[in-house]
């Protein structure tokens, strides 16, 4: 028979390892914000905003596309202009973007639960990590641009900014 005292001992040294071993491993987004559709349609006219600050400027970014999107939505990419504002600019540098939601076979492409997935797509140049060379506030704001409007079985869209690790350094 086992000493109670040791057991529950041991389970809590345990539990504490784990979760520290778990929460080291997932990194924290340095930014990051979803915005809802209303009746899980997006619209020409809603192109969420997003701002953000930015203080290191040696640092490494990966910035993502973040979609949640219905089974029963009906194609397998989604195009979209990607608006992006330096701090101290008055105008927005304007890029369209394909982003694939759906495997050639039709398999949606992210994680889903039930009738609803989930994908975070790359939205820098070949999914690259970026520098933001300029200190102060950016802002990105990003616009659906598919032929069909409002573009159905949307559900939530936004941004994610990481700073990568040990991305530090000079050139």
């Amino acid at each position: 028979m086992l000493n109670k005292r040791y057991t529950s001992g041991s389970i809590m040294i345990l539990l504490l390892v784990l979760s520290l071993t778990f929460t080291g491993c997932i990194q924290s987004p340095y930014y990051q914000k979803e915005y809802n559709m209303q009746q899980n349609m997006w619209a020409y006219n809603n192109k969420p905003t997003f701002k953000f600050e930015v203080t290191d400027t040696n640092a490494l970014y990966n910035l993502y596309f973040l979609i949640r999107h219905t089974e029963a939505y009906p194609y397998s990419n989604i195009w979209v202009w990607v608006y992006t504002k330096k701090p101290g600019s008055k105008t927005f540098e304007k890029t369209r973007l394909e982003i694939p939601l759906a495997e050639p076979s039709g398999k949606w492409m992210g994680r889903g639960m039930g009738s609803i997935w989930e994908q975070r797509m790359p939205i820098s140049n070949d999914g690259d990590t970026v520098m933001l060379r300029k200190k102060g506030v950016w802002e990105i704001q990003i616009e659906q641009n598919m032929r069909v409007n409002p573009l159905p079985e949307v559900l939530q869209v936004g941004l994610r900014i990481e700073k990568k690790p040990f991305g530090n350094f000079r050139h």
